[in-house]
């Protein structure tokens, strides 16, 4: 197969991960080597590390948009709105978009039985939680209209919004229709936002 431009930037790191994506699918993730994606996507081996320096990154590739989605939820937040209100705002859009963060997604049975058949992609699954949860507290330390502990603030959303997405994903795979799974996860999360502001947001 005749190779394309490795120098595309966005377009070929997009078409690496179309590539990879489909093979995971159709063969299961730990069945596929990244010379086999280089291979079909035309490719080096080299060029598909530069873009994902880990094979499992090739499938869970929307880590960067999560965590521009935290520090947006921080940073550009409205004057006058709260770190929490801001998170809420951030994650019941993603639920409203049926964006993939959010389990809802028209593709998101398929990526959930993928990731569940393979150990190396939960255990990366787990490492980009806790570098979400380092990334949202230190965005937090930074904030001078934030007044509470990031740490711990930062600790109870990635966990809650975790055990969230992993009910909705027990829900999906179980093959429970899409809409009353959709206004379990939108009810799970406004329980969990309440529970945030009444026992981890300072007081007064």
């Amino acid at each position: 197969m005749p190779r394309t431009s490795e120098r595309g930037g966005p377009q070929t790191r997009a078409r690496i991960s179309e590539v990879a994506g489909r093979l995971f699918l159709d063969r299961g993730f730990d069945a596929v080597t990244v010379a086999e994606i280089a291979r079909e996507a035309g490719v080096s081996s080299v060029t598909v590390f530069n873009h994902f320096p880990r094979k499992e990154d090739l499938y869970l590739d929307r880590a960067d948009d999560a965590v521009e989605l935290l520090r947006s939820a921080v940073r550009d937040r409205a004057p006058g709105t709260d770190v929490l209100a801001s998170l809420r705002d951030a994650t019941l859009g993603l639920v409203e978009e049926r964006h993939p963060l959010s389990g809802l997604n028209d593709r998101s049975v398929s990526f959930f039985r993928t990731v569940a058949a393979s150990s190396a992609l939960v255990a990366r699954a787990r490492e980009i939680a806790a570098e979400l949860q380092r990334i949202l507290a230190e965005e937090l330390d930074r904030d001078p209209a934030f007044t509470g502990e990031g740490a711990l603030l930062a600790a109870f959303f990635i966990a809650g919004y975790g055990t969230v997405l992993l009910e909705t994903a027990r829900r999906r795979i179980a093959g429970e229709p899409p809409s009353a799974v959709a206004d379990d996860h939108r009810a799970r999360l406004e329980r969990l936002f309440s529970a945030l502001r009444g026992g981890v947001l300072p007081r007064g």
